[in-house]
């Protein structure tokens, strides 16, 4: 809220006292001039200074456009799958081969004997434990030495022992694979992308643009009247203009423009095809070995030594006659001959290509774009008031007591009424209609405000 600033005018002293607004001037009145005698300064009001500039307001956004470019297709040939490919299985017989063996039916025996024939009976082994404590190391005896000894022979059967002749095995025998034909859809088409275009969406706004800012103007105000050197003065109060505004209307952009992608869906037919129903499979047949029986004897109770001197009444069993001779029987064997797998029964499998025949179609080369195509902005030019220099407050010369006379008074007078501003009847008198159209007179020529200043004189013409 703007301060009631006033100033009292006299006629005599020709002074103004200056107040503030909601805007303080500056003040530039801190030192007085240097002044003559006989000449008289006054406070006064400086305006702030305004220029006119031409300022660009945007009535409408820059904004863009698209453009579709379309798709390009070309037409290819193209392989498709008619009949997939499979595995073949072929069986691999097993081979064999015919081999002879020697089998054992009777181990090898190595052992001393009561005599020095070959026929004798074999030592016991108390025989052998008495002529091993006699000092004789048997282990280190070369074949065909001899010792004596009594022994009961050992008692043998034969038995029946079963002999593998052919060894077992597998035949494999291939079942093969199972087929069907069936309908299959098959790409002629690729599914692709078509770009469309979204136009810009806009939406107009007002705004209110400054035309001039606010300002001050003097105007009569009432308060006390006071006499100062019996002439009148009168009380004036400093108010507020306030600014002036222009509604202004422009389109802004609210959705920019763009583009959109729709999907091409992809096309088909229906193709006939060889599909595999059941793979190739095996199956594989056990053969058994077989075997043949053979005679072996086999032990049935060891053989009994035992030693007796020849004092002694003759014990049962073979007397050896204390000779004990080292013989060497080898082994019986009987030759077999065997039928045995070299190589067993197998499979081999067969790669069975698949089948493939050429169908044209359609195929996407160059995708769809978009071309952008920009739209400048819509610009007005608008008059606008600008601030060059703010309101001062400074020390200008004025009327003096001794300078102000009738005539003075009379020409300020008449020059006013000339100019267009009524000071009331050309009397020679200052009065509040005088310094009322004095101060009119200085506001709409933009000059310093607050007293009858030498300038304000010099301005409307009136000489000293």
């Amino acid at each position: 809220m703007p301060y009631n600033n006033c100033f009292q005018l006299s006629c005599l002293a020709a002074a103004v006292l200056a107040t503030q607004v909601q805007a303080e001037p500056v003040d530039a009145t801190s030192a007085l001039p240097q002044a003559k005698p006989g000449e008289c300064y006054a406070k006064v009001v400086v305006p702030a200074q305004y220029k006119t500039e031409n300022v660009d307001v945007t009535v409408r956004e820059a904004s863009a456009r698209f453009e579709t470019v379309p798709a390009a297709y070309e037409m290819v040939e193209e392989k498709v799958l008619v009949k997939e490919a499979a595995e073949k299985i072929v069986p691999v017989p097993a081979e064999y081969e015919t081999t002879t063996e020697m089998v054992e039916v009777a181990p090898a025996v190595r052992r001393w004997l009561a005599g020095s024939k070959r026929k004798s009976p074999p030592a016991s082994p108390a025989l052998l434990t008495a002529v091993a404590g006699s000092g004789i190391r048997l282990e280190e005896q070369p074949v065909g030495s001899c010792l004596s000894e009594y022994f009961v022979p050992a008692r043998y059967k034969d038995e029946e022992v079963k002999v593998l002749k052919t060894a077992g095995y597998e035949t494999i025998e291939v079942e093969p694979a199972a087929y069907e034909w069936v309908e299959e859809k098959v790409l002629v088409k690729e599914a692709g992308k078509k770009v469309v275009e979204v136009p810009a969406e806009f939406e107009t706004v007002t705004e209110e643009v400054l035309i001039s800012p606010a300002t001050t103007m003097w105007k009569p105000g009432r308060g006390l009247v006071q006499k100062v050197d019996n002439t009148t003065g009168e009380i004036m109060c400093l108010v507020e203009v306030p600014a002036k505004y222009e509604t202004v209307t422009r389109k802004v952009i609210k959705a920019a423009a763009t583009t959109k992608e729709v999907e091409i869906p992809a096309k088909y037919k229906v193709q006939r095809v060889q599909k595999l129903v059941k793979p190739a499979q095996e199956r594989r047949i056990k053969v058994e070995p077989t075997y043949e029986t053979l005679t072996k004897r086999v032990l049935v109770s060891e053989e009994k030594f035992f030693w007796h001197p020849d004092y002694e009444d003759k014990p049962s069993g073979k007397l050896t006659g204390n000779t004990l001779c080292l013989r060497e029987t080898g082994p019986k064997t009987v030759e077999v001959k065997q039928r045995k797998v070299k190589q067993p029964a197998g499979i081999k499998r067969v790669e069975i290509p698949a089948e493939y025949k050429l169908v044209k179609v359609r195929k996407l080369v160059k995708p769809a774009t978009e071309k952008r195509i920009n739209i400048p902005a819509v610009v007005e030019t608008v008059a606008k008031k600008v601030k060059v220099s703010d309101e001062r407050l400074e020390w200008r010369g004025v009327l003096c007591e001794t300078n102000m006379t009738p005539r003075i008074l009379t020409d300020l007078q008449s020059a006013l009424k000339a100019a267009g501003f009524d000071p009331g009847p050309v009397d020679g008198q200052i009065g509040s209609r005088t310094l009322r159209a004095v101060d009119d007179y200085q506001r709409t020529k933009g000059m310093e405000r607050g007293g009858l200043t030498l300038s304000t004189l010099s301005s409307l013409g009136v000489k000293i």
